[in-house]
């Protein structure tokens, strides 16, 4: 078993890299740190035998290597759970300098197999404790990061080892606690901190693990793909998980194929081609291999995790479940008779059926997205989306962030028994539903079954526990504050500003603007405030750009006739004219959605 186990993730030749202690030296790009998978013996857990000659590959390009052996962490027999490992992970990010003696402020990753779910832990800060818990890092210190048939819903092969060997093989055992926890920390998904991110996924096992075509000899490509995170970002090359006879011996894998991980100084090798490419911010790695949206299996086949809870979202053991698109239900896994899961599945509408240990059997219908895993949780009650909790003014692309202060719409079902608007003050309480953050109930603005608008608590930026309640019971997810996510108001489907020319007092569509015209904006996520003069100001002022150039601002804060209603007061530039001309807002590093003004 131990024998079997060591196939997982190992296995040839080292060469120059910065040792572990070493300075670093600066160059145009940030250094990349390479991260190995799960190291049965760690006998082989060198840089050449998990990486080939990745560092001579990344030395001829000008990029600088790295390497964070997980082996180094904790016993290597029992081994530290991921979290554990996760945590050493930032203490080394943190421990970087450069050849002057400054800190090293941003990496790009390269991680194989569990490497990647080392990664993923430590954006997460996810703890080693139950329930789970999450402390993300502020700044990440990540730039780009590439995995190499990251299980990110696990492998069925260490399903087979993980009752006995360690804790790591547990982990990565499908639907575990861990990877259940992992992929749903920040508002019931990963939006892995919103960093540029791709996937290079293995197509070579000979279908041993799952069906031919589908698997690396280790991991299902629903499991290795990006699909949970974006879709484009996972590419498909016809390699095994690893270098290692026995892999090939036990008929997982191809004798023919050649390893993910050992990466040759080789332009031939796909693999080399799109790490180069990507760590060096071209293009070229997206026709490379094939995309996971193209290949005739994966683009129609997902795969589901399932976890059951009562109305007050309370975990319940599972004793059997079942998923049917016609008439004929069909059963899925259980994990340790906690969760249920099934690796491969036709992707679109299902029907779920699960039967807890005690209580009574819960239904839903979810659909399960092609090319990736979906998580989810059956309850009867409210439930929240994964991701359904976004600026009120525009649904925020990545990284999913709310800013403290601001509008912030729920989507969901049975968030409530009715529809309701409020009036101000807005009430902490419409009909049967609350919002809490953190416990504290917020100021309510609608509230119906599928969404409810509510102005968020104005909290220090990280992660914070929202729960929708009601008569038939709450839903509790983390999301996560940021100082600014500003959002534009739109008057219309066309994307018309809620805009205002002074000059003239006309609003949206009905305002003509020219150039030194004072417009004001109305918008959502500026952030916290500071009062000055009974005026409140943004404390992080933000720019706007009308069509494309800056529109100097006068005032930026709240409108003070609407708790979270944010209002920027700017001058209109010369040399811009147009019907539909793109005002857009940046503060914090984020980036408004777009609206649109005319101006002669």
């Amino acid at each position: 078993m131990r024998l079997l186990a060591f196939v997982l993730f190992c296995c040839p030749l080292p060469a120059q890299l910065i040792s572990a202690g070493q300075a670093v030296p600066n160059t145009a790009n940030p250094p990349v740190v390479f991260l190995n998978g799960y190291q049965a013996g760690c006998t082989g857990s060198d840089f050449g035998s998990n990486f080939g000659a990745a560092d001579k590959l990344l030395q001829a390009n000008s990029l600088v290597t790295l390497y964070f052996d997980n082996c180094t962490i904790g016993n290597t027999l029992t081994k530290p759970d991921i979290e554990t490992v996760g945590i050493a992970f930032g203490a080394f990010l943190g421990s970087l300098k450069y050849t002057d003696g400054t800190p090293v402020p941003l990496v790009d990753v390269v991680a194989h197999s569990m490497g990647g779910l080392i990664v993923r832990s430590y954006l997460a800060g996810k703890q080693d404790v139950n329930p789970p818990a999450f402390s993300p890092p502020t700044a990440p210190g990540i730039r780009r990061a590439i995995f190499l048939g990251t299980p990110h819903f696990g492998t069925s092969l260490a399903a087979l080892f993980g009752g006995g060997i360690d804790n790591q093989t547990m982990e990565m055992a499908p639907a575990s606690a861990f990877l259940l926890a992992l992929n749903t920390w920040n508002q019931g998904t990963d939006d892995l901190r919103g960093i540029p991110a791709i996937s290079i996924a293995g197509s070579g096992g000979t279908g041993q693990e799952s069906m031919a075509g589908f698997d690396d000899g280790v991991v299902e490509l629903s499991s290795s793909s990006l699909g949970f995170y974006r879709p484009g970002l996972t590419r498909l090359v016809q390699d095994c998980h690893t270098l290692n006879s026995l892999l090939i011996l036990a008929g997982f894998c191809s004798s023919s194929a050649p390893a993910l991980n050992m990466i040759t100084n080789d332009t031939s090798n796909p693999v080399s081609q799109i790490i180069v490419s990507f760590l060096t911010g071209t293009s070229a790695w997206q026709s490379v291999g094939q995309a996971a949206e193209a290949n005739p299996i994966l683009s129609v086949t997902g795969g589901i995790n399932v976890e059951a809870r009562d109305q007050n979202d309370n975990p319940l053991q599972i004793s059997g479940a079942t998923y049917a698109t016609a008439a004929t239900p069909t059963p899925l896994k259980l994990n340790s008779n906690s969760s249920a899961y099934l690796e491969s599945l036709p992707a679109g509408p299902v029907s779920l059926s699960v039967s807890p240990v005690s209580g009574q059997s819960q239904t839903a219908k979810v659909t399960v997205p092609a090319t990736t895993v979906l998580t989810t949780v059956v309850k009867p009650g409210p439930v929240i989306f994964p991701g359904g909790v976004v600026p009120a003014a525009y649904p925020a692309e990545f990284p999913y962030d709310v800013a403290p202060g601001s509008y912030v719409s729920i989507y969901g079902a049975n968030l409530a028994s009715s529809s309701a608007s409020a009036t101000l003050p807005y009430p902490n309480q419409i009909g049967d539903v609350q919002v809490l953050v953190n416990g504290v109930p917020q100021a309510l603005v609608y509230a119906s079954s599928g969404q409810i608008n509510f102005v968020y608590a104005n909290s220090a930026s990280g992660l914070t526990q929202l729960t929708v309640k009601n008569s038939a019971g709450q839903n509790t997810v983390n999301v996560r504050v940021a100082a600014a996510v500003p959002g534009i108001f739109a008057l219309d489907a066309m994307g018309t500003a809620a805009a205002i020319d002074d000059t003239t007092g006309a609003i949206g569509a009905a305002a003509v603007f020219h150039a030194g015209d004072i417009m004001s904006l109305y918008a959502t996520g500026l952030g916290a405030t500071n009062t000055i003069n009974g005026l409140a100001y943004a404390q992080i002022v933000p720019v706007v750009t009308v069509g494309g150039q800056t529109c100097a601002i006068g005032y930026a804060g709240r409108n003070g006739s609407f708790p979270a209603l944010d209002q920027i007061n700017c001058t209109i530039p010369s040399g811009v004219t147009g019907a539909a001309v793109p005002v857009v807002i940046s503060s914090n590093g984020r980036t408004s959605n777009t609206a649109f003004i005319a101006i002669k």
